[in-house]
């Protein structure tokens, strides 16, 4: 970003804004929200700049700079939002007067979490990386990848931001973050013998640019997506049936992260609408299975100070064992429910209210390597990533998309297939993993999508062996 030299410090940059000291901010909110049972005053400032290569031509670099508040009013289940783009006391006065207006609880409840503010877990600037720089690097991606002569077109672009947020509460609570995101992606298309298929590969983070430039860091990036695609040209028909399915590490998450994740965020549980609403204490996995839901995991797209609540981030542990030990929780869940917020309230912007979401969601590895894992498999299917899926969170029931596919024959990968789906139920996938690999780790660039809201989220688990409990679509009769 350009302001390198200038780093925002969200206290005194929303304080000079609003021409307030903290105790000035605080007399402004708790005016603001009189009569509420919750809810806080959310300021946003946010940088962020793209550049884009497309089949040898560099396309759409931009910038772009935004800031505005938000303001949450809360009584029991009902919450009531207000939003604007200018910032000051009197827009917020008014935006409090009229969440006051069409609010009907006229009791107040003081409802106080006492959280220590935690230390910064990233700096207020993110180095720049000029727009001659980052192009000179994206035409480095093509060369390299056009070295292979399958490659008829590679698209590839970066992507960086910093958001600068400041959360105010009634009860006194005043909390910052500063948040960078680098992201960089590339997709290489192939073609042979009058086939054509494409791959994407794509990795990003809470750090800068300087990361992502490095050689040895897009270099493999590039690699896995000139494979993919290459491998795509040259795969099979899936078979189809009941098998055993062994899973791959990182992003093969994203089944995790949707079929088991969003059943464990607890506005899901309050409102009865997941299956797992009413499992808390008992068996969803095999004793093999540990998940957890971590927000302060270094460098990672989910990781933060604190939540868009004020609340510090933790690890969560959702499974443990195998037995179900938790939820996810922002405040209002917190309270419907009796339990503690665990930090997961988050929101898109400042034009939208928090949600429960989850931060960096992932299996936790066990002590089989994963070649063991394929070895220990006579006949199956490998499935080293999902594209996309369905849920339906009351049944439970899921279908997932896979590209690109591998046959598991006599121990051995062999045979590349496409055309893969994974058909099986939330609740009771995770009790048919028979064999954890030692090798976990979030993967990939998550974004997530939940209420008309996306967030930056981290995606990842070890390679894992369901023995059963799913079944295989495809277009290919099941091996013997």
């Amino acid at each position: 970003m350009k302001n390198t030299d200038n780093a925002i410090d969200p206290v005194r940059y929303f304080g000079r804004l609003l021409g307030l000291d903290a105790a000035g901010m605080n007399a402004l909110v708790t005016r603001a929200l009189l009569g509420a049972e919750d809810g806080e005053l959310y300021l946003e400032r946010s940088e962020s700049e793209s550049v884009s290569l497309d089949d040898g031509r560099i396309e759409s670099p931009s910038r772009s700079v935004d800031q505005g508040f938000g303001l949450r009013r809360v009584n029991g289940e009902s919450v009531l939002y207000a939003h604007g783009n200018t910032i000051t006391a009197r827009a917020i006065i008014r935006a409090g007067k009229e969440l006051r207006e069409i609010a009907t609880a006229k009791q107040r409840y003081e409802v106080r979490e006492e959280f220590p503010q935690p230390k910064a877990r990233y700096a207020g600037k993110l180095t720049s990386l000029s727009l001659a720089a980052r192009v000179k690097v994206l035409r480095a991606i093509d060369r390299y990848a056009r070295k292979d002569k399958a490659v008829t077109n590679v698209d590839a672009y970066f992507a960086a931001s910093l958001v600068s947020v400041l959360i105010v509460r009634a009860d006194g609570t005043i909390a910052s973050d500063v948040r960078p995101m680098a992201s960089m992606s590339v997709t290489a298309q192939c073609a042979e013998g009058g086939k054509r298929e494409g791959a994407s590969a794509s990795i990003g983070g809470r750090y800068d640019y300087a990361r992502l430039i490095t050689p040895g860091i897009w270099k493999p990036e590039v690699d896995r997506a000139i494979k993919n695609a290459k491998e795509m040209l040259r795969a099979g028909p899936c078979p189809s049936g009941v098998m055993p399915v062994v899973l791959g590490p990182g992003w093969a998450g994203v089944l995790l992260h949707e079929a088991i994740g969003h059943g464990l965020e607890a506005d899901c549980v309050w409102r009865k609408t997941t299956v797992f609403a009413d499992l808390i204490g008992k068996r969803v996995g095999s004793e093999l299975v540990t998940v957890v839901d971590d927000g302060t995991l270094a460098d990672e797209r989910g990781s933060l100070t604190i939540d868009d609540e004020g609340t510090p981030t933790e690890r969560t542990v959702l499974i443990k064992d195998g037995m179900l030990v938790g939820f996810m929780h922002d405040r209002q869940s917190a309270r419907l429910l009796a339990m503690r917020p665990t930090g997961s309230g988050r929101r898109e912007s400042y034009e939208y209210r928090t949600q429960v979401r989850m931060r960096n969601t992932l299996m936790v590895g066990g002590a089989t390597p994963p070649e063991d894992i394929i070895a220990a498999t006579k006949r199956g299917l490998y499935m080293p990533s999902f594209g996309g899926g369905q849920v339906d969170p009351v049944t439970g029931q899921f279908v997932f998309s896979c590209e690109l596919a591998y046959k598991i024959e006599d121990g051995k990968l062999t045979t590349p297939v496409v055309g893969a789906t994974l058909i099986g139920n939330c609740a009771t996938v995770l009790t048919h993993v028979d064999l954890v690999g030692n090798d976990s780790r979030l993967g990939g660039a998550g974004t997530c999508g939940k209420g008309g809201q996306s967030v930056p989220v981290g995606i990842g688990q070890p390679t894992l062996r369901l023995s059963g409990g799913v079944t295989v679509g495809g277009t290919e009769t099941s091996p013997e």
